[in-house]
């Protein structure tokens, strides 16, 4: 069963000089809308020589993109996760997708930050609305990574590495290909955008360069704005956090989920979390985007021109008062201040 393709953005403030981990994120794939089916302990797939077929997937370059335009059939079995946990929401559940809450920034000042104060408190999650950000710009950045994407393997090739951290723009499949205990079904490109903004623009992929460096001026002033509410949501001045230098460094990751034959066998990510302050997250219209809430798993609606705010793990650590957060997700790219 195979999938249309979605991809969203986001963003991450970090602080490089914390090493503090404060909650996990989950991303349940999904490469479908369905809950999956647990592959079982009997299963062929369970026990084999990996390192083969692992160097094999690596040295194509060509991504699980590659394996779907390939037209493969069965899941390569270095994809296949035994131990898939799909949560199911209770029956009785106490939210719906009406819960998340949503601020509104163009509303009176005194409103926004009590709003995102709760927020912080009881969710660690929340989506903007009247951000500025014009949504044509919004959809043509979401069109522009889908482009990169589908563009043919010989032309991601020249991007393809498999250390994305000394490059400044990267094309890769699995960053712990070799250490993870399966693969999941992801590509992703990579592009380290300093401050100021893009100095090296050539770098960057043309096929969508150009929506890249405007879709990020954008979100830098978004990011100055939330980064001050969140500061005064603590009692500090306005500037503190960007003070701190939450804003001195921007990088973007865009991640790509194609069609997958066996879609309830694998991930499009694993339990993880965001080592971040902030994350501004660009949700396409597929949807899949949940969030663990008093431990029970939310949709969080694909509302038009929204953007959808997560707390990371570094804001727990400086702030007291705010909380992080779990979630669970399927189409995303993201863009890291660090």
């Amino acid at each position: 069963m195979a999938l249309s393709t979605g991809s969203n953005f986001q963003y991450s403030f970090r602080d490089p000089n914390s090493l503090r981990r404060s909650c996990f994120l989950k991303k349940t794939v999904l490469v479908k809308r369905a809950i999956g089916i647990q592959a079982k302990s009997s299963s062929p797939f369970c026990y084999y020589d990996r390192e083969p077929e692992l160097k094999a997937f690596d040295d194509s370059k060509a991504g699980v993109k590659g394996l779907s335009d390939s037209g493969v059939s069965k899941l390569p079995r270095m994809f296949v996760h035994n131990n898939i946990n799909h949560e199911k929401k209770p029956k009785n559940s106490k939210f719906d997708q009406s819960s998340i809450p949503v601020v509104d920034l163009e509303g009176p000042e005194s409103e926004i930050i009590d709003q995102v104060r709760d927020s912080c408190k009881n969710w660690g999650f929340f989506q903007v609305i009247n951000h500025e950000i014009p949504i044509r710009t919004m959809e043509k950045m979401l069109e522009g990574i889908r482009l990169f994407h589908e563009q043919s393997s010989e032309i991601k090739r020249d991007y393809y590495t498999s250390d994305f951290m000394k490059n400044d723009v990267a094309y890769y499949s699995n960053y712990d290909l070799y250490e993870s205990e399966a693969a999941v079904w992801k590509d992703t490109i990579t592009c380290k955008i300093s401050s100021p903004l893009c100095a090296n623009k050539e770098e960057l992929p043309m096929v969508c360069r150009d929506i890249m460096i405007e879709y990020s001026n954008y979100v830098m002033k978004l990011g100055v704005k939330l980064l001050g509410l969140l500061s005064e949501t603590l009692g500090l001045e306005t500037s503190y956090l960007v003070d701190m230098g939450c804003m001195e460094g921007l990088g973007l990751r865009g991640h790509y989920y194609p069609p997958c034959p066996e879609p309830e066998l694998t991930l499009g990510i694993v339990s993880h979390t965001d080592f971040s302050f902030l994350t501004i997250l660009l949700q396409d219209q597929i949807g899949g985007l949940q969030v663990l809430h008093q431990n029970e798993w939310v949709d969080v609606p694909c509302l038009p021109g929204a953007l959808v705010i997560n707390l990371g793990d570094l804001m727990q650590s400086k702030g007291k008062s705010i909380k992080s957060l779990r979630e669970k997700e399927k189409f995303h790219l993201q863009l890291d201040f660090s």
